[in-house]
Formats: C-alpha cells, sequence, structure tokens
C-alpha cells in the first residue's frame, strides 16, 4: 500500500546527502594527513584502498569502540547493501543479505578461515556474537568466487583478530542495564621484543524483551605473532563463540522451554615467508569445530537436534613481484569438511576440496589499476566449478576521484541435505548443479582534502542460475535446478570529518530483487535502507554520539498464516556517550531503540524495546 511518507523520507534523504555533498567539498584543506587503510579481502594481497577496483567497506577496532556497538550484528547492520534480519532479540538466528543475495550466499571469513558452507551456517554466530577490543571488520561487495570458492556470491565479509602493537595495554569493562542485562569484557594488547599479542574475553546475560527469551554468552579472541628473523614471521589466533538462547519462537506460538546452543571454536596457525625481495609466501592452516544443539519439549517428549560441523583447512598463496607493474598471486586450498546432523535429513557425510587460483595485480599506467583472476575447485561430491573475476579503478583530479567498475562469476555449493537427504517424504538428488552467479558493478569514489574521508556511489547487478529449490510435484519430493532471480540497486555511502572531533558517516541502498522465474519480489530485502552515525567530542573528556537506522518497501511472510504480506517499515535511533575522567577510568551510557519502535525485522519476531544501558572501563 502506498504510504506518503516514502516520499518525504526519501526527499529529506536526499536533502541530506546533498547537504553532507556540499558542507564536504568545502573543508579546510589544513586537516592533519592520516594513513590510508590497507585492505586485504578483495585482493589478498596489502593494496591501498585508493587503488581497489571492488566495493569494499573497512571498520576499524578504534571506530568499533568509540560507538560502543558490541554486537557483530549491527556493525554489519549499517554497512550500505548489508541488510540484517534478526529472528527476534539479541542471541537469535540472523541473516545477512549482502547485495540482495540469499544468506547463504555470502561467504564469513574468520581470521582468514571459511565459517560457512552449505552445511555451516553463521545465523547464530552472527545473532549472538560479539566484536571485541581485537576485532576490525572487512567487507569486499559482489562476487569473490575467484579468491575464496563458494558461497562468496554477495561478497565477503572478513572478521580477524589484529596483531598487538605498542607498549602494552589492558583494559576491563563492566555494562549493566536494561532487560537485566549484565556483561564485562577484559582485553590485553601489545609488543614486547619479536613477540606481539591480543586477546580478549567478554561474556554476559540478558533477559531480553519477552518471557523465555534470555540469552546467555561467551566470546573469546586470542592472536598471538612472532618475528623469527628478517624473513620469517609465525603466528596464530584462537577464537570460541558460546551462546545459550530460550527460543519461545514467534508471537503467536510462544513456546516456553524451547533452547538453542551453540559453541563454535576456529583456530588458525599461520607462516609468512619473504624469499628475497620479490616473494612472499603465506601458509595458513587452520580448523573449525561447531556443536549446535535444539531442544523443543512437547507432549510427545523432548525433541533433539544435533548439528556437528568440522573442518580443517590447508592455504597457500605466494606473491611474485619480479615483473614490472605487476604483482602476481598464486595458491591453492585444500579442505575437509564433515557434518552430522540428526534433523531433518538424518545428513552423516563428508567432503573434500582442493582449489587452485591465480591473480594479477597490474598498472598499466600511473593512476590505472586493473586486477583478473581464475579459480577452479573441485569437489569430491558434485564435481568442478570455475570462476573469474576483474576489476579496474582508475584515479584522476589529482587522485581525489577514483572511478572503478569489477564483474566476476560466483557460486554456491549443493548441501548434503540437498544431495543425499533422506526422509519419509523427500530424498536428496545427487546430480545437482551448483547455484551460479554473474555480478557486476560501476561506481565512483570522491577523497576528501586532507584525507578527512570519502564520498561514495555504486551502481550493481547480480544475475543468478540454477538456484535450488524444492519440487514438490515429485514424490517423494526433492530438489532441482530451475529458477533464476536477480538483484541490482545503488549503494551510497559517505563518511567524513569536519575537523579531528567531529565524525558523520551515512549510508543508503535502493533494491530491486526479483524472483524471475517466479515475478515476484524476493522476500524481506528492503527496496530502501539507510543509516546516519553523528559523533563528536566536545572536550574536557566528553563525547556525545546518535545513529538512526531506517527500512522500507519489503515483502514478509505472515508467521500466523504463511501468506506473503507488506513488512511494516521502521526507523530506529541510538545515543550514545562517553566521559574520560581521567586517562584510566571512562565512563560511558547508551540508549538503544530510542524512539522505543515497536518492530519486526522478521514478522512475528519482535525486537527489543527502548533500553538504557551504563558502563565504565578502566585501562592501564
Amino acid at each position: 500500500m502506498f504510504n506518503p511518507f516514502y516520499r518525504i523520507r526519501s526527499a529529506g534523504l536526499l536533502v541530506l546527502l546533498l547537504a553532507m555533498l556540499g558542507a564536504a567539498t568545502g573543508l579546510a584543506q589544513s586537516a592533519p594527513e592520516q594513513l590510508a587503510p590497507f585492505f586485504t579481502t578483495a585482493t589478498r594481497t596489502p593494496v591501498s584502498e585508493r587503488t581497489l577496483g571492488t566495493a569494499t567497506d573497512f571498520i576499524g577496532a578504534d571506530e568499533i569502540a568509540r560507538r560502543q556497538v558490541s554486537s557483530l550484528a549491527d556493525l554489519i547492520g549499517d554497512v550500505a547493501g548489508a541488510p540484517m534480519l534478526a529472528s527476534g532479540a539479541p542471541g537469535g538466528a540472523t541473516s545477512l543479505f549482502l547485495r540482495g543475495a540469499n544468506s547463504n550466499q555470502t561467504l564469513f571469513l574468520v581470521d582468514g578461515l571459511r565459517m560457512n558452507d552449505p552445511n555451516t551456517d553463521y545465523a547464530v554466530f552472527l545473532g549472538g556474537a560479539c566484536v571485541s577490543a581485537c576485532d576490525s571488520l572487512e567487507i569486499a561487495h559482489g562476487p569473490q568466487s575467484t579468491l575464496y570458492g563458494g558461497e562468496a556470491i554477495g561478497g565477503v565479509v572478513s572478521l580477524r583478530a589484529q596483531r598487538g602493537a605498542g607498549e602494552p595495554q589492558s583494559r576491563v569493562a563492566i555494562e549493566a542495564g536494561s532487560f537485566g542485562t549484565v556483561q564485562g569484557a577484559v582485553s590485553a594488547q601489545g609488543e614486547r621484543g619479536a613477540t606481539a599479542y591480543n586477546v580478549s574475553l567478554q561474556g554476559g546475560h540478558t533477559d531480553n524483551d519477552r518471557p523465555n527469551n534470555a540469552f546467555d554468552s561467551v566470546n573469546a579472541t586470542l592472536r598471538l605473532d612472532r618475528v623469527v628473523n628478517e624473513s620469517v614471521a609465525v603466528g596464530g589466533t584462537l577464537r570460541w563463540f558460546h551462546g545459550h538462547y530460550e527460543s519461545p519462537g514467534d508471537r503467536f506460538t510462544n513456546d516456553p522451554d524451547n533452547t538453542e546452543q551453540e559453541d563454535n571454536v576456529l583456530a588458525t596457525v599461520f607462516a609468512d615467508v619473504k624469499t628475497g625481495d620479490d616473494w612472499h609466501t603465506r601458509v595458513t592452516l587452520g580448523g573449525q569445530d561447531r556443536r549446535f544443539r535444539s531442544a523443543n519439549p512437547g507432549s510427545s517428549g523432548t525433541q533433539v537436534t544435533l548439528i556437528k560441523n568440522r573442518r580443517a583447512v590447508l592455504d597457500w598463496q605466494s606473491t611474485f613481484t619480479g615483473f614490472e607493474r605487476h604483482r602476481v598471486t598464486g595458491g591453492f586450498a585444500g579442505e575437509i569438511n564433515r557434518t552430522r546432523n540428526t534433523g531433518f535429513g538424518a545428513i552423516n557425510e563428508r567432503q573434500e576440496l582442493l582449489a587452485f587460483f591465480l591473480q594479477d595485480e597490474f598498472s598499466p599506467v600511473d593512476d590505472v589499476y586493473l586486477t583478473a583472476g581464475l579459480r577452479s575447485d573441485d569437489f569430491d561430491t558434485f564435481g568442478r566449478k570455475t570462476t573469474g573475476r576483474a576489476t579496474a579503478a582508475w584515479l584522476v583530479t589529482a587522485q581525489r576521484v577514483k572511478w572503478r567498475a569489477s564483474y566476476g562469476t560466483a557460486f554456491r555449493s549443493p548441501s548434503f541435505l540437498d544431495l543425499y537427504g533422506q526422509s519419509a517424504f523427500y530424498t536428496g538428488n545427487p546430480n545437482l548443479r551448483p547455484e551460479s552467479a554473474r555480478g557486476w558493478d560501476a561506481g565512483v569514489d570522491y577523497y576528501l582534502a586532507g584525507e578527512r574521508g570519502t564520498l561514495g556511489a555504486t551502481w550493481f547487478e547480480n544475475r543468478f542460475s540454477d538456484l535450488i529449490v524444492y519440487d514438490f510435484a515429485s514424490l517423494p519430493s526433492t530438489v532441482v535446478n530451475v529458477e533464476r532471480a536477480r538483484t541490482r540497486g545503488v549503494e551510497l555511502k559517505a563518511d567524513f570529518a569536519w575537523n579531528e572531533t567531529t565524525r558523520m558517516q551515512v549510508g543508503y541502498t535502493y533494491l530491486e530483487a526479483e524472483n524471475l522465474t517466479q515475478d515476484t519480489r524476493l522476500l524481506r530485502r528492503p527496496r530502501h535502507r539507510a543509516s546516519a552515525d553523528l559523533w563528536r567530542d566536545f572536550g574536557g573528556g566528553f563525547s556525545l554520539g546518535a545513529g538512526v537506522r531506517w527500512v522500507a518497501q519489503r515483502e514478509d511472510v505472515d508467521a500466523a498464516t504463511f501468506v506473503t504480506i507488506d513488512g511494516e517499515d521502521y526507523t530506529v535511533a541510538r545515543v550514545y556517550a562517553a566521559f574520560a575522567i581521567n586517562e584510566q577510568l571512562t565512563l560511558k551510557a547508551r540508549v538503544e531503540n530510542a524512539f522505543d519502535e515497536r518492530y519486526e525485522e522478521v514478522n512475528g519476531y519482535p525486537q527489543p524495546g527502548l533500553g538504557a544501558y551504563v558502563s565504565g572501563e578502566w585501562k592501564w
């Protein structure tokens, strides 16, 4: 149904963006210079953001702390092109639809290790995990299978523990607030000679805003690095997430005793080796152990579903810079994973993968940067898939403007349930092909004087084929490759500072997401989505910030009738403040859902109302 506020809100957003552009272009030239961030996800190599042809986002540990965002889902949710939908309160399963791709078509890397595949999802981790003082977050938009293999259709989200640096520092923080929330964190990082460390432990409890909806969690992150000599550096990471969630279901069902528990452990050891001036090799050995348990009491007893995922990975890459204006990176990845699922389909299967990739980054002339790559993934379950990707970036106007474009192909593997699942009314299809996609984008970035920030705009389109869907006409039912889809839209973002004490960030996404086979809109992809955050340091140790997120025009499924409906629009705001009493002690406060908006990201699963929280942080 038409809502007159759509036009008012859209017009207001346009005015805001134009005002930002006008204010940004008038910033003083005397701002202090800052080092440009370096991205690794988009190329697997350290490069300046200004040379990338890929649309990327980077959120560092300092920004995470400044905005007082501890939830991983909330942090990703403010990125343009990355809508998040939570099935309930914190701790509930959460989906990410990067550029309109399905939640199982975006790859999640944790400390360089693949976290998900078609049999191992990250919905519970995303809904309940915290970001720590160790972490930074990178997002590479668009098909990325050429470097990372399957599931990287919408893009890649990379959560990485940072190397410790500088003099040793430690921090402890305690927070309490609405809904019986209590949580704490302790962290330490630094360097001692050739050894660097970064460690964080945090956990807490909340009752959330519904009965029988409590959530308890523990997050631990560790990174160790050691420089052996001028040519060799080694290290390792360890990350553990534990979550226990009381899951009452939708508001129509409201079961009182359902619980979900997940333990997810990811560990890596790595070595960086430099051979002369032209060769750099990185070898990573990693493993994942995930255990998810769902218990649903009922009149006939308690139904328990247990899922166990285990993964072992060897990743090797080598970069050669001996050719003028070229940097060539090649390598392979070997993976073994096993899944046991006692629920629907009764899965107990194992899969092996061997992949080879090659990429060339070259600059034919000054201020022009190109990349081209190929990858071949060979699975022992369904066969081989080859993908490619090319990007271009062109710096003009004294390197203040960057034109960029990219094109790539990607895929999602069929799951064990798709291939081998068996039940009384379902049988898998071992002849399935992987879901395929091809996507392109084109955009422009404007870099403000004095490294004050960036304004960016991107137009994108992705086309999906061989989508796997249920065929209910057969008996027993099965799955087949039949459907096609398309997502396209615009991403706008701005990140700039008027001076050293004031910073503003804005993102907006317009998205059209269509099932071309059924001629319908894809569910739960909002057509309009915007976010903004404004922060100011007033001096004397006091700072204040505010953020807002607006979502409009999406389709959902009614949790009671299961018919397609128009999802509600909503606007959610937050306010946060900090007061540094001295260099060691800081008091903080934040208000979430400041307008007490009653809304549901997924129909039937209400989000918490207004919540207020206070905390204290001690550093030494």
